[in-house]
């Protein structure tokens, strides 16, 4: 499947923000200029790493001062 790089212009005229489509024209992936979208870029992937991480073992208050403070696992 062919994929080309198009103007956000013609889909939602937000400068600095390009999709790469297929051919039939449907958004596979996103083009973001950091200089313009910095913040906002910075804001989806911690909101990605979070989702990511949600599922990841916790540890207690107590856990972590032994393991920072102590030196134990």
């Amino acid at each position: 499947m062919q994929q080309m790089l198009t103007d956000s212009s013609r889909l939602h005229k937000v400068k600095g923000i390009n999709f790469l489509v297929d051919g039939g024209n449907e958004k596979q992936a996103v083009v973001i200029d950091l200089k313009k979208h910095r913040d906002l870029w910075e804001d989806f992937y911690d909101t990605l790493l979070t989702k990511e991480r949600a599922k990841d073992p916790r540890e207690t208050l107590e856990q972590v001062r032994n393991r920072v403070v102590l030196g134990k696992k």
